[in-house]
């Protein structure tokens, strides 16, 4: 079944591994074959890669875009998935669910659950905050 995307002027999308840029006024494509498309909000640079869960979706995106480097992306993920549940272990259930999508070959549900998983890490970091301010007030 063919997809029809839409792009805004100047939205960019990876599509089969290449990056697109749309140079004029809205376009429509019709894609008719099974490729990697991700559109210009689910891509993340690698310099945003900047906390252990982004660095996760990353090379999970990397997994998606980039089949030819497979076993190094799957290395890569399995060392940091290892540090992030020593950091983290109440994250099991969404790494569990990021890995199990892994293990089918289903990247692009694996991307859509490392966001939960980013989203996550934010609230952890925000809560240690809210902590650490509550104990410095009170001593």
């Amino acid at each position: 079944m063919a997809l029809k995307l839409t792009l805004r002027p100047g939205e960019r999308m990876i599509l089969g591994g290449a990056v697109v840029t749309n140079a004029g006024g809205r376009c429509e494509l019709i894609v008719e074959n099974e490729v990697p498309i991700l559109r210009e909000k689910n891509i993340m640079r690698e310099k945003e890669a900047d906390t252990p869960a982004r660095r996760i979706y990353f090379v999970v995106q990397l997994m998606y875009i980039d089949e030819q480097n497979l076993v190094t992306h799957h290395n890569l993920y399995w060392r940091l998935v290892r540090d992030f549940l020593r950091a983290a272990p109440s994250a099991i259930g969404i790494i569990d669910a990021i890995s199990e999508h892994i293990v089918h070959r289903d990247y692009y549900k694996a991307l859509k659950t490392a966001r939960k998983l980013i989203a996550y890490e934010r609230e952890a970091i925000e809560s240690a905050k809210q902590r650490s301010q509550s104990l410095r007030k009170c001593g």
